[in-house]
């Protein structure tokens, strides 16, 4: 391990050759922003990682910080290993599997129409409790009586708190199991992942709390100037006023691991997941066959998103990472977290990106950064030789 000063930020951890840039764009990110608690970036080109590196208060390359929605990758990468088995169809109804769901006119919603966020269950009339917000299962029993909040398959909408919780119920009908357990079982355990869709009571030292935002002066009149609208869509998905750093800082929110936005992990978890949907990792095969990934990542309805207002937002399940970072392949797929966190494998080039930060980003989602370092990593991809 080598440490890298930097303008009095500390880097920890190492690059192969060439990857040198990178360090030094993630210790120029650090340094513009003296106060950030903490972060992690690994990276992995054909299955080799070639950037590990951390610093900040309290954190290393093991600790363990939420990952908030990056968790919807994993939960995603579930339901498309059963897709690839054959034990689920995409273009069979999710009421073919949960039959309550056909309630209030959603009978005919598909699960490729679901993973693309085009159900239009967003959320409940009057919101959730946060403990209802950590069990899947609860989350799941409501929705299914909800009535969608647009016309389903015709637009698309995040559905931020709940799509791990609605997609979660379709493997439990196919398969009696959840899909924490199916993660657990198939991916992170003999992956030897540290990333927990349901965090052990032993590993509660590791992890590291996430802190709210520190905005700018500037950037808290932008916040306060927004419309915002109580009984809007965005309110809906996201339920709010739903303080989201004090509900993930809950042991039992974590404990249950709620499949939308309750998983821990690390970087090098993050980065390790998607190198193994790519490629031999950890002396296995790839979880995933290329006509999977493609399935998977391909545009599912071009257009706006009615919560979020992002264009082209997802394939199935995952986020399309090409929308925010160009240089990367259509082929990419992801996702990112509400406290800045980012994950992605990008199959054009063989990189696999794991991201993650302790405090909320401004102005939301992925934090800016990634875009720096993102850029940094395919540079240094293009200048070095593939392979290991």
């Amino acid at each position: 391990m080598t440490d890298h000063s930097s303008t009095n930020v500390t880097v920890h951890g190492t690059v192969a050759a060439g990857y040198e840039p990178v360090r030094e764009e993630f210790a120029a990110v650090l340094a513009e922003e003296p106060n950030e608690p903490g972060s992690q970036l690994t990276v992995h080109r054909d299955g080799r990682q070639v950037v590990d590196l951390w610093a900040g208060e309290g954190m290393d390359g093991d600790s363990l910080p939420a990952v908030y929605s990056s968790t919807k990758g994993a939960a995603h990468l579930v339901v498309a290993l059963l897709v690839q088995d054959g034990t689920l169809g995409l273009d069979r109804t999710v009421a073919s599997y949960w039959p309550e769901f056909a309630a209030e006119g959603k009978g005919g919603v598909t699960l490729r129409e679901l993973l693309g966020h085009r159900s239009g269950v967003i959320g409940v009339e009057g919101g959730f409790t946060e403990e209802e917000l950590a069990d899947d299962r609860v989350l799941a029993a409501r929705l299914a009586g909800q009535a969608p909040f647009w016309e389903p398959g015709k637009e698309y909408g995040y559905h931020a708190l709940v799509i791990g919780a609605l997609t979660g119920e379709v493997v439990r009908r196919a398969t009696g199991r959840s899909i924490q357990e199916l993660f657990e079982e198939r991916v992170r355990a003999p992956y030897g992942l540290d990333l927990y869709l349901g965090q052990p009571a032993g590993l509660e030292p590791r992890y590291v709390a996430i802190r709210p935002m520190n905005p700018t002066p500037e950037q808290a009149a932008e916040i306060a100037a927004r419309p915002f609208d109580p009984k809007g869509l965005s309110a809906v998905a996201f339920n709010a006023p739903t303080d989201m750093v004090a509900w993930i800082n809950k042991p039992f929110v974590r404990a249950l691991g709620p499949a939308s936005a309750g998983g821990v992990g690390s970087a090098r978890a993050l980065a390790g997941m998607y190198a193994a949907t790519l490629s031999e990792f950890a002396g296995r095969p790839a979880l995933l066959k290329p006509e999977t990934r493609a399935e998977f990542a391909r545009l599912g309805l071009a257009g706006t998103d009615r919560v979020t207002l992002e264009t082209d937002h997802f394939g199935l399940g995952f986020e399309r990472p090409h929308t925010a970072y160009p240089s990367l392949g259509e082929d990419a797929y992801g996702h990112c977290g509400a406290a800045g966190s980012q994950a992605f494998a990008d199959p054009a080039s063989g990189i696999a990106y794991g991201y993650t930060r302790r405090r909320f980003a401004y102005p939301g989602g992925a934090a800016p950064e990634n875009e720096r370092l993102v850029a940094a990593v395919v540079k240094a991809a293009q200048s070095s030789p593939a392979g290991p």
